[in-house]
Order: structure tokens, then sequence, then C-alpha cells
């Protein structure tokens, strides 16, 4: 079990990163206390992809820090990654690999041993499901298969810190319902996850921290009922970033009332 307290899990400082001229991260301070389960929530475009991508070493920034339980992601990158679990959004797997192969290889490019690691990815395929796929190539896999074998990929060295981008899309209730639970006795024995999903309700069932990010800097965060201010973080959400008007009362021509 890892102990709460101490270093934080993450601490950016001053985190920024642009393409061209646009700016996508903007001096971004962020500190994610250890044994929290973090909410990272923003609009299209604002920045938190790039953000973790930096975060976890993924990406390097043009200015600013990033540490993980301590370790500085540039300074001491070994010592960082090993730390870290990742589950990015849209990243190619090496999808010739059978599910066991592929939990396998990850295990062994982190030094782990051979049989610790086998022994470690039949339980993951076990709990997310897997078990029968587990000598199907990854490519032959469903979107639902794939996202699942990608958070065993990040489970496989048991990280401090878990970074997880849109971990449930595409993905069915009952294995939802299997993710969350790993994720929630993750969390209790210690570890830190961090999740970024565009699902405000799953976000508010989960996480007991929260930030909300725009145009490439930090909002709002803090506890997640600090961070709601008496509403739903949906409302809280609309509330920081800004609503469009009502599009029931533009596209009128499609009430049947009309014909």
């Amino acid at each position: 079990m890892r102990l709460r307290g101490g270093p934080a899990a993450l601490s950016l400082r001053d985190l920024s990163k642009s393409y061209g001229s646009t700016l996508a991260v903007d001096r971004l301070d962020l500190e994610v206390p250890s044994g929290s389960f973090f909410g990272f929530v923003g609009p299209n475009g604002a920045g938190k992809t790039t953000t973790l991508s930096m975060a976890t070493g993924l990406l390097r920034p043009d200015s600013g820090t990033a540490h993980v339980l301590g370790h500085d992601v540039w300074s001491g990158t070994s010592a960082a990654k090993r730390l870290v679990g990742i589950l990015p959004d849209g990243v190619r797997l090496f999808d010739r690999l059978t599910g066991l192969q592929l939990i396998c290889y990850m295990g062994l490019l982190r030094g782990m041993d051979r049989e610790v690691v086998v022994g470690r990815a039949h339980e993951l395929l076990d709990a997310l499901g897997l078990a029968e796929a587990g000598g199907t190539l990854v490519v032959d896999y469903s979107a639902g298969m794939t996202k699942k074998i990608s958070l065993a990929c990040a489970l496989i060295h048991a990280p401090g810190l878990l970074v997880l981008d849109e971990p449930f899309e595409s993905v069915d209730p009952i294995s939802a319902l299997a993710i969350r639970q790993i994720l929630e006795g993750y969390a209790a024995g210690g570890g830190t996850v961090i999740l970024s999903s565009h699902v405000m309700g799953l976000v508010q069932r989960l996480c007991d921290r929260v930030a909300i990010v725009a145009s490439g800097r930090v909002c709002a965060v803090g506890t997640l009922d600090e961070v709601r201010a008496g509403m739903t973080l949906e409302e809280r959400f609309v509330d920081l970033v800004g609503g469009q008007t009502d599009v029931r009362e533009v596209l009128t021509w499609l009430h049947t009332s009309s014909h």
C-alpha cells in the first residue's frame, strides 16, 4: 500500500506549450495530491491532452516544470516514467501482438521479472473480461476491447500515478463497472488517478478532486464540492467556460410542428 502524504503525485509549474502561433497551454500551475482520484476536465481545445502529455514525458514543454512524486519529468525522465502508468487517447498500440503478449511486452520493457509479468497479465485479462481474447491479435479487437487492453498495459507495473485520457470511451456498461472497481480499489490502496473525460457525470461520481481547464489555464481547482460550488459539475463547467445559445431556439425548422 502507498501512503498518502509526502510529495505530490503530480506538480506542474508555469507549464507552457505553443504550436506555431497557437498557445495550447499557458503558464499552467497544478498540484495533484497523492492518493487522490483527480478529474481533469475542459472543453475541446482547452489544452488537456497537451498538458497531460507534457506531465508524463510524452511531449516536451516550451517552458515550466513537471514533477511526478518528486521526480523531475525532464531531468530525471527514467525515474519519473517508472512511476507512471498512461492510457493516452488515440495512441497506436503494437497491435500485431496478442492481448497477452502486449501486456507482457509492456511489463518486460519496464524491467519486471517475466514470471511476475505473466501472472499479473493473466489476472488483468480476467479482471477486464478479456481472458478469452488473450490469444487474439489486438488488431482484431473492438474499440472497447482495445481501450481495456491499453488500461491493462498501464497497470501492469503497479504505478504510483495513473493518467487516463477518456478510459471509458467505447466501453460497454459491464466493462465500465469492472474498470471503475479496479480504479477505485487502486485509489483506495494509495495510488493516484488522474482522469480526463468529457462525461461530467462520470467525473462527479468517481473523483474527489477536480480541475477545470480552459484556454490552456486552470480556471478552478479543489475538492469536488469546492469546484461545484453548489451546482452539478456540468452546470459549474458551463458556468466557467461559457456555453452557447439554446440551439432549440435556432433550429426551429426541426420542430415537427413546423411541417
